[in-house]
């Protein structure tokens, strides 16, 4: 029987051996943790109406004013907030019993927040009285402001 002993031992250490040698299998990696939605993007909408008699490089009335000189140029700056692939901005103004004075469309295509200028001039000088400006985004009234002539 002793020639198993040697053999008995030998096959011992050859499992421990195959034991020692034998890695556990790595952890499959932690799945990365889901990335946050993406916000959905802040529809378009008008934020402001201003007139004045002169813009900055901004496109942005320097003094609002809502009374002017029968020679003036009026300026309109109209911001606008949000995102839009296509935005069809007029500008109408008008005179006291809602005579068309002028009307002007723009096409923008903002992706936040932006400034749109609209003028109107009259060198021989407007007609004193009440003017309104209507800005008209993709159809419907986004807001009026009105002004006199003096």
């Amino acid at each position: 029987m002793r020639p198993l002993r040697p053999i008995a031992s030998l096959l011992l250490v050859s499992l421990a051996l195959v034991a020692c040698q034998r890695s556990e299998a790595p952890a499959p990696p932690a799945p990365a943790p889901a990335a946050a939605p993406a916000p959905p993007p802040t529809p378009f909408r008008v934020s402001g109406i201003e007139l004045g008699n002169a813009i900055g490089a901004d496109k942005r009335v320097t003094a609002p004013s809502s009374s002017f000189a029968a020679t003036d140029t009026i300026y309109a700056s109209v911001a606008t907030d949000g995102v839009s692939p296509n935005v069809s901005l007029v500008a109408r103004w008008t005179y006291q019993d809602g005579q068309l004075v002028n009307e002007e469309t723009q096409a923008i295509a903002p992706t936040g927040a932006a400034v749109t200028e609209f003028h109107i001039a009259k060198p021989d000088g407007w007609a004193a009285g009440g003017y309104k400006l209507e800005v008209i985004a993709n159809g419907a009234s986004a807001g009026t402001r009105e002004f006199q002539v003096r």
